[in-house]
């Protein structure tokens, strides 16, 4: 029985994750028409690049669900390792990209990589690797410092806090005592108060979080467009192709943003069934979570990995409904981005060779 629970919960998450890839690439095209059309005179340019980036995430979900968990935890120090290197690689002249002020981005030939995708996966497994055999204090914030201050460095305090609930949460489901590392806790709370402090552009979306009417033609542009695409989906949207805010009137739309545009074309209640989508999807990993051996790299895997598309979408979701300051994350499955969704994607492998173990 326990086999074919496990059999059963295994295609309804590969099932939910299709679906929800297939819709969000439908949303890419909606939300990007616009900006496609006027950028490259014709409105199928972001959609095409994404179901590239689809069909690759894809290939490598399948070739990652047949590899055997332990293979994943042989090279779980490497692809750590790997993603330090990506990490610096951005500011290296000639590779790394500053896009509006900030080195997120690695040219990759004809693609243009974003490291911290790959060190968000690579965290969740080496931590997994290592919190089975010890949970030594020091090399656990040493381990964990040293992409945080490249984070910080570049800067991507969105992404920064991610890593760090997918440390601090593995941490804790490893059977490490989280007061010790309470002090830890407090220095990076004054680290992530000081990267705001001293940039003006975070400070301004610190100061419209609180105080939205604040400067709307400004700083606070982006989410009050974001509330107006909110405020006029009603219950069952304007319709789908009826978004008015998607003609550049909301900044990045495909892609952090996109879910206001979701709620203005299906409304209230067709969000609501995407967010129960992503509940189910949750739960699934959970249910195969609990179905490992405790404290196994299997377990920890699967525990860190849905710290981190949960965490995830949670901030999104809270930054579109203004419960949160703009963090600049990705709606896993649903943003713009090959980065994101080939590395969501390949989670979803390593979560199914999880499954099978």
């Amino acid at each position: 029985m326990a086999k074919n629970d496990s059999r059963s919960t295994r295609l309804s998450l590969t099932i939910i994750s299709i679906v929800m890839t297939l819709i969000g690439l439908f949303f890419v095209f909606e939300a990007s028409t616009a900006e496609s059309y006027a950028t490259y005179g014709h409105q199928y340019y972001f959609v095409q690049k994404q179901a590239i980036w689809m069909v690759a995430g894809i290939v490598a979900m399948i070739a990652a669900a047949k590899m055997p968990i332990k293979f994943w935890k042989k090279i779980a120090s490497l692809l750590y390792l790997f993603s330090l290197f990506f990490l610096l690689a951005v500011f290296i002249p000639g590779i790394g990209l500053e896009l509006n002020g900030a080195r997120r981005w690695v040219n990759l030939g004809p693609v243009n990589f974003q490291p911290v995708e790959m060190a968000k996966l690579s965290l969740c497994l080496f931590f997994s690797a290592w919190m089975v055999k010890h949970q030594r204090l020091l090399p656990f914030i040493f381990l964990t410092g040293l992409p945080s201050l490249i984070l910080l460095l570049q800067p991507d305090v969105g992404s920064l806090l991610i890593l760090i609930a997918i440390a601090a949460g593995l941490f804790f489901v490893a059977g490490g005592d989280l007061k010790k590392v309470l002090p830890v806790a407090g220095l990076g709370i004054l680290a992530l108060t000081l990267a705001v402090v001293t940039s003006s552009y975070r400070m301004k979306r610190v100061k419209t979080f609180f105080d939205p009417s604040s400067d709307p033609l400004g700083a606070s542009f982006h989410i009050k467009q974001i509330t107006l695409a909110l405020g006029s989906g009603g219950l069952l949207g304007q319709g789908l192709g009826n978004s008015r805010q998607k003609y550049a009137y909301i900044p990045e739309a495909s892609s952090d943003s996109i879910f206001a545009i979701v709620a203005e074309e299906v409304g209230f209640v067709g969000s609501g069934v995407i967010l129960l989508m992503f509940a189910i999807y949750f739960y699934l990993i959970y249910r195969l979570a609990r179905q490992q051996k405790t404290g196994s790299f299997g377990q920890l895997c699967l525990y860190g990995l849905l710290i981190w598309l949960a965490g995830q979408t949670l901030l999104n979701l809270g930054a579109v409904v203004a419960l949160v300051p703009m963090t600049g994350l990705p709606l896993p499955f649903f943003s713009y981005g090959g980065s994101s969704l080939v590395m969501v994607l390949l989670a979803n492998g390593i979560i199914l060779s999880a499954a099978k173990s």
